[in-house]
């Protein structure tokens, strides 16, 4: 079951959010585990780890600008890589952080880490799951450098702002 609910109140809950910076953005979502993300072992499966990440980059293009870009430049953001190190359950209904934060990027890659971190009050502070991700822009010519999408973005906002 895809995740359309969540994706709705992202959309728009992103658009009155704080702006982030796009050298070095950093963002945090806050959700419960829902009864669509558990698997048998009625803990959220690990495949929904991925996907709540996928979230959490949709959050960042879109307070960044970066979502405005590629829209208008006709780019697609693509994961090129990304691993998950699994250190405790999130049991259902359990509320939780997802801390993302681009820590830097080379010729071709962004490089990310998404922290699930404990809201119970028991564990609080713990986390339980990281992960790393390689994620990348792509046009019709191929991918982009994120020094350009950045130059771009940032291009963009300072005329919107002039």
């Amino acid at each position: 079951m895809n995740l359309y609910l969540r994706m709705i109140y992202l959309l728009i809950a992103s658009f009155f959010k704080p702006r982030l910076s796009i050298d070095h953005p950093q963002n945090t979502l806050s959700l419960r585990v829902l009864p669509n993300d558990i698997d048998i072992n009625r803990h959220m499966n690990n495949g929904r780890f991925f996907t709540i990440c996928d979230l959490s980059r949709v959050d960042m293009f879109i307070r960044t600008g970066l979502a405005k870009t590629m829209l208008r430049e006709n780019w697609m953001p693509v994961v090129a890589e990304q691993t998950m190190v699994y250190k405790r359950p999130l049991n259902l209904f359990q509320s939780y952080d997802l801390e993302m934060e681009i820590t830097g990027w080379d010729e071709k890659t962004f490089h990310m880490t998404h922290t699930f971190i404990c809201k119970s009050k028991a564990s609080k502070g713990r986390i339980l799951a990281q992960g790393t991700s390689k994620g990348c822009v792509l046009s019709k010519q191929g991918v982009i450098p994120p020094a350009e999408v950045i130059e771009k973005v940032q291009a963009r906002l300072a005329g919107r702002q002039a």
